[in-house]
């Protein structure tokens, strides 16, 4: 959406309507003529008992006598019951303020959409009985875009202000079927019927009531879409952008507004030159922060999805200390600063081990919920899962849990199952300290592999005691020039040249081999001899790791510096449409070439030997472990007799 084409919707007129939204709120008549009703809750009274509430709210702008029957539709106090309480609950006072709010800016926008159509004069002819019969037709489709407009922006602006009070609760089963056009008023009656509805069947507390509210926002969002697709004259409405100022909501015909749910995030985010070493591990991080806001939201895609390359899940891996967390605190870090350039919402969430529950399906269940609120559509999302190989198990081992077993399923699904779609919006990182100890099947749905192995050389060593240390001493540096071993192009091209070779020694056997055979690997047919001979040496080297091996083959083809430029506003490259998005970034890819492919292939397969071979050796270890206890267990228990 172009700020610049934005009109503000005055503060004026929207509270102006504050007195008929609240009165929609406490209570209006309505017969539903495409909605169902929820079935009645059975009444049960005791003689002497109350069964109305004694309180009403004193919370500012919810007092108000109703006006309502006691069989109509009452909104306000469907609301407040939901908490189980005597008195409204923070949660209902919130809700019930955020629907009068969106209804009264859709009541505002639909006056600004009559005005633009020109129903608002055929209004006046019509109340004065002067509209010509010719013109019956064009009345009735002027009101079905004006009441299509009321309801998009109704439910849109509701769960524009409902979304940082969103938990990770779901709810099935969400209806809007009374969506009518005959009038606005008409429209926002039968879809606040139809709210009351769904919070008649499924909210019963503050964490369902605003689950069932936002639910029913998107679906109802979701039909007028639809219906506004086919709808005539609807330009009136799709033809406009407004904005309004004190909410900062954008409003841009159906297309929802993206807010981030759930609460600021709150982290402290590393600099890249506060990451030493892990040259490559950096590198890759770096460049896919800023792969991830090429997102196009109104596409739902990102060119480099379509070029290729682009890393939807990674498994960054090393000894503890190495600094994985540093990693995830800088990648986190800038696409934070990029997406609040460019007005994205950015949603960060960590799986851990407190999302393991006894309770048979829950541990399923939160897994499942964080998956949902990274790859969300309507926001940029980066989702980590720290020491993965405690919170997924490994399947047929009998020391994991149910539940890490839950966790296991949802992962290898989400991540490369059937049904898995990879918009560029969101990437996961999987990170462990022992990742010889994850499932194979899940940890080959990394596709990209990172080597965290921390401070290295001397100048490694040097530059991470000088940073850590600070400022606050008088220590001279010496023969050492500060930082300058963490110059990524230097560092990046030598930890890429160090992989010409294999470093593991059953990898570096096949390879002496195949090279005996046909010398340097240059066509086709010699690297794909050179990925059958390492499937030979090592089973659990398969398709998908070949897959994964043209992935990051690729993610080096988009291997080049986008200018700084297109980062520091949002004009130059981040708020440009998606084919010239595209057009730029093609401009930039680099040519792939056989040493490229070997080094991946190197990379990769030595990934594998290296969890493999930890495997092993930590299987043996355990056996001998096993045996001298036993042998010392006999010489004791002989010793005794």
């Amino acid at each position: 959406m172009d700020a610049r084409n934005e009109m503000e919707l005055p503060e004026a007129e929207i509270r102006a309507h504050y007195p008929q939204a609240l009165s929609l709120l406490t209570g209006f008549e309505h017969a539903p003529r495409l909605g169902k009703s929820a079935p009645a809750a059975p009444v049960e009274r005791s003689p002497g008992i109350r069964t109305t509430r004694r309180f009403r709210s004193t919370t500012p702008g919810l007092a108000g006598r109703s006006t309502a029957r006691a069989e109509g539709t009452q909104l306000l106090q469907r609301i407040e019951d939901a908490g189980g309480d005597e008195l409204p609950t923070p949660a209902a006072a919130t809700v019930a303020r955020a629907l009068r709010r969106a209804i009264a800016i859709a009541l505002a926008v639909a006056d600004e959409v009559a005005a633009r159509s020109g129903a608002a004069e055929l209004k006046r002819t019509n109340l004065e009985s002067r509209l010509p019969a010719d013109r019956h037709r064009e009345f009735a489709e002027l009101l079905a875009v004006e009441s299509l407009a009321a309801l998009s922006v109704m439910a849109n602006a509701a769960a524009f202000l409902l979304a940082e009070h969103a938990g990770s609760h779901s709810i099935e089963g969400i209806t809007s079927d009374e969506v009518l056009t005959d009038n606005p008023l008409a429209a926002l009656q039968g879809a606040l019927w139809e709210l009351d509805q769904n919070l008649a069947r499924h909210a019963n507390d503050d964490e369902t009531l605003i689950a069932t509210v936002l639910g029913w926002a998107e679906a109802l969002s979701s039909a007028t879409a639809s219906r506004g697709e086919t709808a005539a004259r609807i330009g009136a409405f799709t033809g406009a952008s407004w904005r309004v100022e004190a909410d900062d909501l954008p409003i841009a015909g159906f297309a929802p507004a993206t807010k981030s749910r759930g609460p600021a995030l709150t982290m402290a985010f590393k600099k890249p030159e506060e990451v030493i070493g892990n040259a490559i591990a950096k590198h890759q991080a770096m460049r896919l922060a800023r792969m991830i806001v090429a997102y196009d939201f109104e596409r739902m895609s990102n060119p480099f999805v379509e070029l290729g390359g682009f890393v939807f899940t990674f498994l960054g891996d090393g000894r503890p200390g190495t600094g994985k967390t540093t990693l995830i605190q800088m990648m986190a870090g800038m696409i934070n600063d990029y997406c609040t350039v460019a007005g994205y919402p950015f949603r960060y969430r960590n799986l851990s081990v407190d999302n393991i529950d006894s309770y048979q399906g829950k541990s399923g269940q939160n897994a499942r919920a964080f998956i949902d609120a990274v790859i969300d559509p309507k926001a940029i999302g980066f989702g980590t899962i720290d020491d993965i190989d405690q919170i997924a198990g490994k399947r047929g081992d009998r020391q994991s849990s149910s539940g890490q077993q839950e966790i296991t399923a949802v992962l290898m699904e989400a991540f490369a199952g059937a049904s898995t779609v990879v918009r560029g919006n969101c990437t996961f990182g999987m990170f462990s300290n022992h990742a010889e100890n994850i499932d194979d099947a899940l940890r080959q749905r990394a596709a990209a592999r990172f080597l965290i192995d921390g401070p290295v050389t001397r100048d490694d060593y040097i530059d991470i005691l000088a940073l850590l240390l600070g400022k606050r001493h008088q220590i001279p540096v010496g023969d050492h020039d500060l930082m300058r071993a963490q110059a990524m192009q230097k560092a990046v091209a030598d930890s890429y040249a160090g992989h010409s070779r294999p470093a593991e020694a059953g990898l570096a056997r096949v390879f002496d081999e195949v090279s005996r055979d046909f010398g340097k690997l240059e066509t086709l047919a010699e690297l794909g001899s050179y990925l059958h001979a390492i499937a030979l040496a090592e089973p659990r080297f398969t398709g998908r790791a070949v897959k994964n091996i043209t992935d990051a083959v690729k993610a080096r083809a988009m291997d080049f510096d986008m200018p700084d430029e297109w980062f520091e506003t949002p004009e130059p490259f981040l708020h440009q449409p998606y084919a010239r998005k595209l057009e730029m970034i093609e401009a930039l890819r680099q040519p792939i070439t056989t040493e490229m492919v070997v080094q991946e292939i190197n990379r990769y397969a030595d990934s594998e030997w290296r969890y493999s071979d930890s495997a092993d050796e930590a299987a043996i270890e355990e056996t001998v472990r096993g045996m001298e206890r036993m042998a010392e267990a006999k010489r004791r228990f002989a010793g005794e007799s």
